[in-house]
């Protein structure tokens, strides 16, 4: 049983570190400093619902 533990912990460390490598390739980069901007893309909420805003 102690082998079986041992291959699910090396294989399970392995699929993380592939993922960790892949998610910080230099061919993602692009993908990921838009991912980065997407909170700043969204529009004001002032903006889409001015009613909501008893200030106005």
């Amino acid at each position: 049983m102690a082998i079986v533990t041992a291959i699910a912990t090396v294989v399970s460390m392995l699929a993380f570190l592939g993922i960790c490598w892949w998610a910080w390739s230099t061919g993602r980069q692009a993908a990921n400093q838009e991912s980065a901007m997407l909170p700043f893309a969204l529009p004001d909420e002032a903006t889409i619902n001015p009613s909501r805003n008893p200030q106005s």
